[in-house]
């Protein structure tokens, strides 16, 4: 059961990191492409966290971001081993691990995650993102329907 979910996260570190690559070798950076009337390509560098958060602390965020990573991810293996029988939360896993990797190859290559969706309404655009976030972020609500499961079956620990 295990290789099955190390499996998902490898799927979502491969169409990451394709898909940044085909952004990176289309664009320059800061160039952007309208797609729709709410979306645009853009080739964005985040040197931060998530919604660029230290992207200004002078570099040492490289480093303490990648530590994060490694950690987390030999974390959620461990979680992956020891709960693989249980199929959403070991989904929801799957996800933030291939995500955590992708942009941690990112962050040990470039300094960098490349981001590349730009969502926006009027003159307000989100964060500019890619599909290691998007798959972080649906892990993580993933991971919170799961935690629902138990209470709708009265077998959550309170």
């Amino acid at each position: 059961m295990l290789k099955r979910w190390l499996l998902v996260a490898v799927v979502v570190i491969v169409l990451d990191q394709l898909s940044k690559a085909a952004i990176s070798n289309h664009f320059v950076y800061g160039e952007s492409m309208a797609v729709t009337s709410f979306f645009n390509l853009v080739l964005a560098h985040n040197t931060g966290a998530a919604f660029s958060f230290l992207s200004d602390a002078g570099g040492i965020q490289r480093w303490i971001f990648t530590l994060i990573a490694i950690v987390a991810s030999v974390w959620i293996v461990w979680l992956l081993r020891k709960h693989q029988t249980e199929k959403l939360f070991s989904f929801a896993l799957a996800f933030i691990l291939g995500g955590a990797i992708g942009n941690l190859i990112d962050r040990i290559a470039y300094g960098y995650v490349v981001d590349f969706l730009d969502f926006y309404w009027g003159a307000y655009h989100f964060a500019a993102f890619n599909v290691a976030d998007s798959a972080i972020t649906c892990g993580a609500v993933l991971m919170i329907l799961d935690s629902f499961k138990g209470k709708k079956n009265g077998t959550a620990a309170s």
